[in-house]
């Protein structure tokens, strides 16, 4: 008890809340903020209006969000994590009733003049309710089979909803996001095994299907394969976005051809440029030096969420640092991966970077919780 009423007196209280920040990852988000700006304006062809100006709004509101998340106290969080995740999951429930269609995918729910997509909540949510179970659960049944399935449960749920959307970039990233969460508890590496002789096995056989009796995928299904592992084979059909973003990557070099000076980009070879694609317009313009100084930025913040959660002796606030940073850095894994030809094309934005209200409102309360665990942590 004595301990306890010492870490209670040694957490800041009021304003002096704001000295104890992580301002180190307040500055790295900003600086990847001021890419995506950059980049928005030189896609729009010089034209700030069209999607840097409202990227730049949306940006200043989530980080002033992020601050004041940043003065809620830890119990708030670990008493609302159920409760969240269950909102989350009815609204997921509710985009497959009444939820907008938009790019063959329907994943929207309009609320007024608002338009949320509860997925991208959910990334948040699922870290929540892991962080909160695992601080509850004894550390001695972390492992047993009983207690493992209840997480798995919590991660299946809602990934199997956000696949009959369809979107496969958002299920991902819930398995990985969920799993990085366990594996930062402590679950045995034997069932993390497992799972991977278990994916490595389906794979083995949906591929050995291929042409017999009992085929698993349906024919296009694996001329979608096919495209990915060869682009060339349909250049300019299902591999045509994938081959114009590696000439993009390629014609980049190591400096670029400066700003506003990509081809691929200004004469509009490249899909989905303000968003999904918008890491190739950055390699084409400023090369591999530009492309991989935000890569270090990302790994930056990643190093930085990591120093914090190891230094957090409040078991909640340490998987919850965790969980979020690892979804993040899921999030720009994938797109980057996605891009380079190194996974397939499963509609996933750079995050802070690419075009979008949601996804970058959601990642700055995300990151507003990682400082409310950081600002919170015991002394």
């Amino acid at each position: 008890m004595a301990y306890l009423d010492y870490q209670v007196a040694q957490t800041p209280t009021g304003w002096r809340k704001i000295l104890y920040l992580n301002w180190p990852l307040v500055f790295l988000l900003s600086a990847v903020a001021c890419y995506g700006f950059v980049m928005l304006y030189s896609v729009a062809g010089g034209n700030a209006e069209a999607w840097a100006e409202p990227q730049m709004y949306r940006f200043i509101i989530g980080l002033i969000a992020m601050i004041s998340l940043a003065f809620v106290p830890m119990w708030f969080w670990r008493g609302v994590s159920a409760f969240s995740y269950v909102l989350c999951l009815l609204l997921l429930v509710a985009v497959e009733l009444i939820g907008d269609v938009g790019m063959g995918a329907q994943r929207w729910i309009d609320i007024g003049p608002v338009q949320i997509q509860p997925s991208e909540l959910m990334k948040i949510a699922l870290v929540l309710v892991l962080a909160a179970y695992y601080d509850w659960l004894d550390p001695r049944r972390i492992s047993h089979p009983l207690w493992v399935l209840i997480p798995v449960i919590l991660i299946l749920t809602p990934t199997g909803l956000v696949l009959m959307q369809p979107d496969l970039g958002t299920s991902i990233m819930l398995i990985a996001g969920g799993a990085i969460v366990m594996f930062a508890a402590g679950v045995s590496l034997w069932y993390f095994g497992a799972v991977i002789l278990l994916a490595v096995a389906l794979v083995t056989t949906v591929l050995e299907s291929r042409g017999t009796e009992w085929q698993l995928l349906k024919d296009y299904q694996f001329r979608r394969i096919d495209t990915f592992l060869d682009p060339s084979v349909d250049p300019l059909g299902a591999g045509y976005n994938i081959t114009q973003a590696q000439i993009a990557l390629g014609s980049g070099g190591w400096s670029g051809r400066g700003f506003m000076q990509g081809t691929q980009s200004r004469l509009n070879f490249l899909p989905e440029k303000h968003t999904d694609f918008i890491f190739t317009v950055l390699a084409e313009e400023f090369g591999f030096i530009g492309a991989g100084s935000l890569l270090v930025l990302y790994t930056l913040i990643i190093g930085f969420c990591l120093f914090s959660a190891l230094g957090n002796r409040d078991r909640f606030g340490s998987l919850l640092t965790i969980g979020i940073g690892g979804t993040f850095f899921v999030y720009f894994a994938i797109n980057m991966g996605m891009v380079m030809g190194m996974l397939p094309v499963v509609g996933s934005p750079l995050p802070l970077v690419s075009y979008g209200g949601t996804a970058m409102m959601i990642l700055m309360m995300g990151f507003g919780m990682v400082q409310s665990a950081h600002v919170h942590r015991p002394r």
